[in-house]
């Protein structure tokens, strides 16, 4: 076991599940100052092997097995959020209001509220399947799909659930994986988890409590900073 950053490196999923619990949240890639992430925790060898040491597999182990939240939650970059701080996280970053009383009141995008709508109805999408049904497959609207999405992300609508393999019509694998989306609040019914109770600046002291003993000052002044806590 070596030491990087002065955090131990991390080999195996059972390890990572231990620091995305102690921690809350965790980036995939370096987001957040003097906060580990996923990637810095790892060794890099061990990516994309496709074995059980390969951290780029755990990131759908994590929304799958109900361990933690995943999605681009900050900054359009993607985060793993545990199962015990998720529920304060959505209430603190997520917007109080419907998607649709947003989009009439000029604060959302047409295409994020087509889209909600369709994964409303298909829990579990995956992505070429909600580009179809949005009408969204070509070329020229993918800039506007990925943006909804990130908005959808970043506003905790929508969680990744997890990645799923491109199979052919006779039902067999068939190219890379892709990504589905749930909503929020299906993910936390799925996962026995109970909206939080509080209002947003309960949720938002509620988390500081939580990061106070197990984040450096720089990353508790960052977070609060952008996330407005």
């Amino acid at each position: 076991m070596s030491s990087s950053e002065g955090h131990t490196i991390v080999t195996t999923f059972e390890e990572m599940t231990e620091v995305v619990s102690r921690l809350g949240i965790l980036p995939l890639a370096q987001l957040i100052p003097g906060h580990p992430s996923l990637n810095g925790l790892t060794k890099a060898e061990n990516w994309h092997t496709g074995s059980e040491l390969d951290p780029w597999s755990w990131r759908a182990r994590f929304p799958g097995e109900g361990l933690a939240g995943y999605g681009k939650f900050i900054r359009k970059k993607a985060i793993l959020v545990s199962r015990e701080w998720f529920p304060a996280f959505v209430k603190a970053v997520g917007s109080p209001t419907e998607l649709e009383e947003r989009y009439n009141n000029g604060l959302a995008s047409r295409e994020a509220v087509q889209l909600l709508q369709i994964i409303r109805g298909n829990e579990g999408i995956e992505t070429r399947e909600l580009r179809t049904l949005a009408e969204m497959r070509a070329k020229e609207k993918k800039t506007a799909f990925d943006n909804a999405l990130n908005e959808l992300q970043g506003t905790a609508d929508i969680v990744i659930s997890g990645v799923k393999a491109r199979l052919n019509a006779e039902g067999e694998v068939n190219g890379w994986n892709s990504t589905s989306f749930e909503t929020a609040g299906h993910w936390m019914k799925e996962n026995s988890l109970h909206v939080f109770g509080g209002s947003r600046e309960e949720a938002s002291e509620w988390l500081q409590t939580a990061m106070e003993a197990r984040w450096s000052n720089e990353a508790k002044v960052w977070i609060r900073k952008v996330l407005s806590l």
